[in-house]
């Protein structure tokens, strides 16, 4: 589009016709902003003709609920055009796992029985059925890497207290869903805290030092995952292994770190006693701190389950491998693990060290390039 080869208004008139025709079975969308979004695409070319130079020019976006053009604001100055909000889990939903469209009930695109996961659930199912290449979500428990699993495609939430958050228990931060590694980086350079220079590379972004070093751990020590997607996870662990991106290595110790649960509850239930939360969440940093001291990577399956049908996941928390990455506050980033015997993808985590997003998207560039993806 900077080139002039396609027009912002032809590309989002394709992504609205791809809504139309995709989203009565997927309700993927709470709101289509068909009109208004035309409007700014014209805009955008009009921007484009006069020379203005626009990172994301025209790209078709989707935000998560009804409020989510509060947070777009550096990706609409980057040329994007929203074309409508994503579904999240309706009023009363005891679980974060569902997705409420406009429609009905958001599916899972490989399966229709299935939960795309959530509670960014509209933006994982439209960014993996290909409806718009980018999606924003907001990842307080695991919202942004549980669909992102489920759904096959990348997800990556930032550091905690990074980036601009309306969530004042300080335990959800932004993130984003795309179906490849380029574009998410693309949305990190557009989003994150300004180095002062004019769109040069974050360091970390640049190509690592390969292999890294990375632990692997199927449980954090305390959850119980089903072996389905330990399996998976491990196989795509191994597979960065194979193309010379990680090298696994034993921490001194095994990791074991404390079950975050009740903390992640007192922390976000007003009036609770936090002093048990405050407890967990500094014996888990200290812990990730020591780990991190010896290792660039931690690496974990994504989901301790498939994704569950729409009755509901039982007892089994789908946020048992992902929340503690909230309170602690790392970045972490799920990349597609393969795909499960009953035809559902699954997720590799990523976890780093405070504010290198850039490192987990340069890793999982490198899987890309040298197909060791899903």
């Amino acid at each position: 589009m900077r080139g002039g080869a396609l027009r912002a208004v032809e590309v989002v008139a394709e992504a609205l016709e791809r809504i139309e025709r995709a989203d009565p079975v997927l309700c993927a969308f709470l709101e289509v902003w068909g009109g208004e979004a035309l409007r700014r695409a014209d805009e955008v070319d009009a921007r484009v003709a006069a020379g203005e130079r626009l990172p994301l020019a025209g790209v078709p976006i989707a935000v998560k609920g009804r409020h989510g053009l509060r947070t777009a604001g550096p990706l609409l100055t980057a040329g994007c055009v929203a074309v409508g909000a994503t579904s999240v889990p309706g009023p009363g939903t005891p679980w974060q796992t569902w997705g409420l469209g406009a429609r009905g009930r958001t599916v899972n695109p490989w399966r229709a029985d299935r939960t795309p996961g959530g509670s960014s659930a509209g933006a994982a199912a439209a960014v993996a059925a290909g409806l718009v290449p980018l999606a924003t979500g907001g990842d307080g428990a695991g919202s942004v890497r549980i669909p992102a699993a489920w759904c096959g495609v990348v997800g990556l939430k930032a550091t905690g207290g990074l980036l601009p958050s309306p969530d004042r228990t300080g335990l959800a931060a932004p993130g984003v869903l795309a179906r490849t590694a380029a574009d998410a980086t693309a949305w990190w350079r557009v989003v994150r805290p300004s180095s002062g220079a004019d769109e040069a590379p974050a360091p970390d972004e640049a190509p690592a030092r390969l292999p890294l070093s990375a632990v692997w751990s199927p449980d954090l020590g305390f959850a119980r995952p089903d072996p389905g997607p330990v399996a998976l996870a491990r196989s795509a662990a191994g597979r960065l292994v194979d193309a010379g991106i990680v090298r696994l290595v034993r921490p001194p110790g095994r990791l074991s770190l404390l079950d975050p649960a009740a903390a992640w509850t007192a922390l976000r239930t007003p009036g609770a006693d936090r002093t048990d939360a405050r407890r967990v969440r500094a014996g888990n940093n200290r812990r990730l701190a020591g780990l991190f001291t010896g290792t660039d990577l931690l690496l974990t399956p994504t989901t301790p389950t498939a994704p569950h049908g729409h009755q509901g996941p039982g007892d089994v928390y789908s946020t048992a491998l992902t929340w503690a990455f909230n309170v602690s506050g790392h970045p972490a980033l799920s990349l597609p693990a393969g795909f499960g015997a009953d035809g559902c993808p699954a997720g590799l985590q990523l976890v780093a060290p405070y504010g290198r997003e850039g490192l987990l998207l340069a890793v999982a560039r490198e899987a890309e390039r040298r197909g060791a993806g899903a």
